[in-house]
């Protein structure tokens, strides 16, 4: 277990599987439970709207993070929050509501805030890695205002895409080998594409 807390990037709220799973009249299972009073938590939903990349992060997370902050969510509009976090349709609503791309400040503020508390709340050996793209400064601009060179990413994220980055994270926690990770300050956040995984029995 490395003493490093995880932080997921979220999922699209407002994509095709996301009007898939807030249609008012989806019979399916999880449609269902996320309309009833008690939702579903914020990882399932996440889950179903990424797919493979998001459940690659939330097993990754859980498998190599600190046991009681076993993988933090960004969100567009609450800052980080726990993946067993319950969520209903009208969260999910108000997520899809907030362009992250932009420097909103809907986005922005909560994150900071958020992350100035995990901070706060870390010991100094502990670093925060974030699986998530560091191609673009949506994330990475405020995460590195507040913690700096404690942020770290993955180094075989570079070059990869969100379905090549699952699935190397899924692959990882079968075979219970824990990436190596690098500052982001500094890092060069785009390279070459590496080679194709291979396919896992």
């Amino acid at each position: 277990m490395s003493d490093h807390v995880f932080l997921l990037s979220p999922a699209r709220c407002d994509g095709e599987r996301a009007r898939v799973l807030l249609n008012p009249e989806a019979t399916f299972d999880l449609a269902v439970r996320l309309r009833s009073r008690d939702g579903i938590t914020l990882g399932e939903a996440f889950s179903f709207l990424s797919g493979l990349y998001f459940r690659g992060k939330l097993a990754y997370s859980r498998e190599f993070g600190l046991t009681e902050r076993n993988g933090l969510v960004i969100t567009t509009d609450r800052g980080l929050l726990s993946a067993d976090e319950r969520v209903r349709r009208a969260d999910l609503v108000a997520f899809s509501r907030v362009d992250i791309v932009g420097a909103d400040p809907r986005f922005v503020k909560p994150l900071c805030r958020s992350a100035e508390w995990l901070r706060a709340s870390l010991d100094d050996e502990a670093c925060v890695v974030l699986l998530g793209s560091i191609a673009t400064a949506k994330y990475v601009g405020p995460l590195l205002e507040v913690f700096g060179d404690r942020l770290l990413f993955p180094t075989d994220f570079v070059g990869r895409g969100d379905m090549s980055r699952g699935g190397l994270l899924l692959r990882c926690v079968r075979a219970q080998r824990e990436l190596a990770y690098e500052r982001v300050a500094g890092a060069v956040r785009r390279g070459k594409r590496p080679a194709k995984l291979e396919r896992m029995k």
